[in-house]
């Protein structure tokens, strides 16, 4: 990952790794783009994206608790709320006051969580197959994860074997890299634990609670969805304007959860531009 450093940044005494890089290797962390991964992901796959912002923006990723290299105590908060505040953490101690960001999955209701408790600091919001979720019914994977002792099982038995032969079968258009990098990522047992605690942890209502704070906020927002998307359906790419009014929504029709992995040159044409235009612009003023 080249011009990507990493560093350790430890917020109530969790430990998260932290990719920051852009500016010519010599990052400005006023104003950066924070990309929030999901399940069962972590910073690093971000890379195809974010190298191509780099080449004009600071950069961050971090791993989120729970997933890549971050800690996975069990102590750890794994909530929507208790990520938000992780993710404040990390970015107040990298003195980031302008922040514009770019989520995927459950990092989608992290990023939108910090976003709603923060909106003087929110630059602007890039959304890939995530949002506010409205109405919205889990899919077949997460009611097993939801269900006690089914979840169990279920993660007993979702061998890395297994878990690519998933991915396959539910995202067609994932390259074979990025199936077996994501299906690694799941393995550890303690992120298995990790999963069933946040997705039994997560209601609608705290879903709906993000709704008015963001709309007063209405921020510059892009949602790019999939259409393929078996996990999130492309429905709640349109529901977002309930939310963001202004938002453009763009729908790459035959393409699954993990747009940018799966269709890197396309999901890169929409989010670069609306970056590019967005990074510096209010300093500028």
């Amino acid at each position: 990952m080249t011009g990507l450093q990493s560093r350790h940044v430890v917020v109530n005494g969790v430990c998260s790794p932290v990719l920051v890089g852009g500016c010519r290797h010599h990052p400005d962390l006023r104003e950066a783009v924070v990309f929030v991964h999901g399940n069962p992901d972590a910073g690093g796959d971000w890379e195809p994206l974010m190298t191509r912002v780099a080449e004009f923006a600071t950069v961050v990723a971090p791993d989120m608790p729970g997933f890549g290299g971050a800690d996975k105590r069990r102590d750890q908060d794994y909530t929507v709320a208790g990520y938000a505040a992780h993710l404040a953490g990390i970015v107040d101690q990298l003195g980031i006051q302008r922040v514009h960001l770019v989520a995927h999955d459950f990092g989608g209701p992290f990023a939108l969580a910090w976003a709603a408790a923060h909106p003087d600091r929110l630059a602007s919001l890039t959304l890939i197959n995530t949002g506010v979720l409205l109405d919205y019914r889990w899919h077949r994977m997460a009611k097993l994860w939801r269900t006690p002792l089914v979840g169990e099982l279920t993660q007993l038995l979702a061998t890395p074997r297994a878990t690519r032969a998933l991915l396959r079968h539910d995202n067609p258009g994932l390259p074979d890299e990025w199936v077996n990098r994501i299906a690694g990522h799941a393995a550890p047992r303690a992120t298995k634990q990790v999963i069933l605690r946040l997705y039994r942890s997560t209601r609608q209502e705290h879903i709906d609670a993000l709704v008015e704070p963001l709309r007063k906020c209405d921020p510059d927002t892009l949602v790019v969805w999939g259409d393929a998307d078996v996990y999130l359906p492309v429905a709640l790419a349109y529901r977002q304007h309930h939310v963001f009014p202004r938002a453009r929504v763009e729908i790459l029709p035959g393409v699954g959860h993990w747009a940018w992995l799966e269709q890197p040159e396309r999901v890169a044409e929409l989010v670069v531009p609306f970056l590019r235009e967005r990074v510096g612009k209010l300093a500028e003023a």
